[in-house]
């Protein structure tokens, strides 16, 4: 498979050359095409997933939900792709200029990164909306996603590349790996030469692995062990409604809170009320000491594993602490960097809660599941970056580019 590799690799590098040539308004045109391909051909989309579903045997449900397409999703894939061509292209904005003392005009320019790879699992709308997001930022794509989702991605990327080479670009600016083996997924973390930047979206495991293996630069994404704090002086009811909201409207993805930390204050008033809230939901509470003696059998013991699993489910953790400090603690040490909350009405508390919790986004009296390209105003997105280099957050077109210096003389000579 090197070989295969290696020639995707060197496909992939002239494409990107070609399309770092194209007008915005070319782009953005073909981007119309693609859209309006994935909705005419949504029954052959519709037949390979249903394959995929069928030999999914042994997925857990909240695996077999990302996997599952239907005509809605589908179409709201296209219209994702429509919303990544209105946005504004990155490429060759100016972000600084200045003169010299030389006399020489420097400017700061925005250019793509080259060719991108993603690695990822049972989601076949990442195919669409990395696709998208690179070709906008007029990067190419090597795309491997998981086992379970083959014959859909295969399909989506076939649409794809049937409307790239219509309209004269090359087909290999989007290319899917149609291997699923560790054997090839390791081959193409260390495809050095050829990859820019990988890109894993998924499971925690995943991503590890490939920031162990990889040996071009990886961005991380992805995995979210997210906390929401309610301190002392916090509305209650607020409160409540925001953590049944993070929690349970999809817990699947990685925005979901996963933990609840609540000051011993309110903690007798508090954990009741919110254990009903979130048992209508049918969430599985794990509770510290503190928190079961309050809620008795509506909970069952933590284990000292659950502060630092991502569930992906309905599963909450619970623990009563001190002070924001025991609570800012705890979540530094226990988060992936993803999204962290408090529900406050203390201003004070709110800005050390921002200024020192270390994580990509934190809010203030709202729900986690707003960490998301689309409701950043991004739209669709690559991933949502946990690292500190280059990009953090949420990703856009932007976070898809670099930049290069272009240096405008009239002969000047270094002395």
């Amino acid at each position: 498979m090197t070989e295969k590799l290696t020639e995707m690799g060197a496909k992939a590098k002239q494409a990107a050359t070609n399309l770092a040539q194209l007008s915005t308004s070319q782009k953005n045109k073909i981007l119309a095409e693609i859209a309006k391909a994935l909705e005419t051909n949504v029954e052959d989309i519709l037949q390979a997933n249903q394959y995929d579903i069928k030999h999914a045997t042994g997925m857990e449900q909240k695996f077999v939900d990302r996997l599952t397409l239907d005509k809605e999703r589908i179409f709201a894939m296209a219209e994702g792709v429509r919303q990544v061509a209105s946005l504004p292209d990155p490429v060759g904005k100016i972000d600084q200029g200045w003169v010299t003392q030389a006399g020489l005009q420097i400017s700061q320019k925005r250019v793509p990164l080259g060719v991108i790879g993603m690695i990822f699992e049972a989601r076949p709308n990442v195919t669409v909306d990395s696709a998208a997001l690179c070709f906008k930022s007029g990067n190419a794509v090597i795309l491997r996603g998981g086992k379970e989702a083959l014959h859909t991605n295969i399909k989506v990327s076939e649409v794809i590349r049937t409307v790239l080479t219509a309209q004269n670009v090359p087909a290999d600016a989007v290319q899917m790996i149609s291997e699923t083996s560790h054997e090839v997924a390791q081959e193409f973390m260390q495809l050095t030469g050829y990859l820019d930047v990988l890109i894993p979206r998924g499971s925690a495991k995943l991503i590890q692995t490939v920031v162990k293996n990889a040996t071009v630069p990886v961005i991380e994404t992805g995995a979210g062990n997210c906390h929401i704090y309610v301190d002392e002086t916090a509305d209650l009811q607020m409160a409540c409604d925001i953590v049944v909201n993070a929690k349970t409207q999809r817990p699947s993805v990685c925005n979901a809170a996963e933990k609840l930390l609540v000051s011993k204050e309110i903690a007798q008033q508090f954990l009741p009320m919110v254990a009903d809230a979130l048992h209508k939901y049918n969430v599985e509470i794990r509770a510290d000491k503190k928190a079961g003696e309050i809620l008795g059998k509506r909970a069952v013991p933590v284990t000292t594993k659950d502060w630092d699993t991502e569930y992906n489910d309905y599963i909450m953790a619970i623990k009563v602490v001190d002070s924001l400090d025991d609570a800012i603690g705890h979540i530094n040490q226990h988060n992936t960097k993803h999204s962290e909350a408090i529900i406050t009405k203390s201003y004070q508390h709110s800005q050390e809660f921002t200024d020192r919790i270390d994580a990509a986004c934190v809010y203030v009296n709202a729900s986690t599941r707003f960490t998301d390209g689309f409701e950043f105003g991004f739209g669709a997105e690559i991933g949502i970056s946990t690292q500190k280099l280059h990009a953090r957050g949420p990703m856009g077109l932007k976070e898809l580019t670099t930049t290069k210096y272009v240096i405008l003389g009239n002969g000047q000579i270094r002395e």
